[in-house]
C-alpha cells in the first residue's frame, strides 16, 4: 500500500495536444457529414437556411451541415402499376382494368418542390385518369383498340404532371377482367358472327357461280358450234364413266342437220 501511495506520477497532458485532437476530429466529422456522392443517375435537390438554392450532381458535391439540406431525386424511367380498377364503360358493363405506367423526372427542382411525393401522386393520377378514359368507350373498343386507349391515357397523364416535372412515357393496360357471364355473352356474340360471315361467303360463292355460268350460257348461245361441241365433251366424259347403257337428248339442231344432209337435192331429182 505504501509503494503505491509513493509511486512517481506520469507526464503532464499538453494542453496544445488536446486541442489539435479535438479540432482534427471536427474536421473529420464535419467532411463525413458535408461530402456527398451521386451516381450519374441521380441529382441532389439542395435547400440552404429552407429556401431553394441550386440543383447538382452527377459527382463529389459538398453540402455545408446544418446550413444546407439536400434531396436525393433519381432520373431513371420508374415503373408504377396502377391497381385494378372497377369501370363502368359507355355500354353499362362493369369490367375491373389494371395497367402500368412508365415515367421520370425531368425536373427535380418541380418534382421536389411542387408535390409533396410525386410517386404517389403520379400513381393517384392515373387512377382516375384510367376510370374516366375507359368509361366513355365501350367494351369492344377496350378489347380492340387498347393501343389508341393507351395512347389517350399517356397524352392526358403527361398534360397533368408536366407541371411536377414528371414526364410520361408511356401507359399500357395490362387485364380487362369480366365476369364469367359476360364472357359467355362475348362468346355467344363471337360464334354468331362467324356463322354470319360463313354465310356471306358461302351467298358470295353462289354469286360468282350463277355469274358464270350465266357468262358461260351466253357464249354457247351466240356459237352454235360451240354448243355442240360442249355437248360432244359431255358424251365423252359419261363415256369415260363405265356405264352399260347411256341414255342422253339429242339436240334438235343436230337432227335438223341430219335430216337437211340425208333428203335429196331439188336439183338432181329434176333432172332425172
Amino acid at each position: 500500500m505504501s509503494m503505491l501511495l509513493n509511486a512517481p506520477p506520469g507526464p503532464p497532458v499538453d494542453l496544445a495536444t488536446l486541442i489539435y485532437v479535438a479540432i482534427g476530429f471536427l474536421i473529420i466529422l464535419f467532411l463525413a457529414s458535408a461530402i456527398r456522392i451521386l451516381r450519374e443517375y441521380e441529382r441532389g435537390v439542395i435547400f440552404q437556411l429552407g429556401r431553394f438554392w441550386k440543383v447538382k450532381g452527377p459527382g463529389l458535391i459538398i453540402v455545408i451541415p446544418v446550413i444546407q439540406q439536400m434531396v436525393r431525386v433519381d432520373l431513371r424511367i420508374v415503373t408504377q402499376d396502377v391497381p385494378p380498377q372497377d369501370v363502368i364503360s359507355r355500354d353499362n358493363v362493369s369490367v375491373k382494368v389494371n395497367a402500368v405506367i412508365y415515367y421520370r423526372v425531368v425536373d427535380s427542382e418541380r418534382a421536389i418542390i411542387q408535390v409533396a411525393s410525386f410517386m404517389k401522386a403520379t400513381s393517384e393520377l392515373a387512377q382516375t385518369t384510367l376510370r374516366s378514359v375507359l368509361g366513355k368507350h365501350d367494351l369492344d373498343e377496350m378489347l380492340a383498340e387498347r393501343d389508341k386507349l393507351n395512347d389517350d391515357i399517356q397524352q392526358i397523364l403527361d398534360q397533368q404532371t408536366d407541371a411536377w416535372g414528371i414526364k410520361v412515357t408511356n401507359v399500357e393496360i395490362k387485364h380487362v377482367d369480366l365476369d364469367e357471364t359476360m364472357v359467355r355473352a362475348i362468346a355467344r356474340q363471337a360464334e354468331a358472327e362467324r356463322y354470319r360471315r360463313a354465310k356471306i361467303i358461302n351467298a358470295q360463292g353462289e354469286q360468282q357461280a350463277a355469274q358464270k355460268l350465266v357468262d358461260a350460257a351466253d357464249i354457247l348461245a351466240r356459237n352454235k358450234q360451240a354448243m355442240q361441241l360442249r355437248y360432244l365433251a359431255t358424251l365423252l366424259d359419261i363415256a369415260g364413266e363405265k356405264n352399260s347403257t347411256i341414255v342422253f337428248p339429242l339436240p334438235i339442231e343436230m337432227l335438223g342437220n341430219l335430216i337437211s344432209a340425208a333428203q335429196p337435192r331439188g336439183g338432181s331429182s329434176s333432172t332425172s
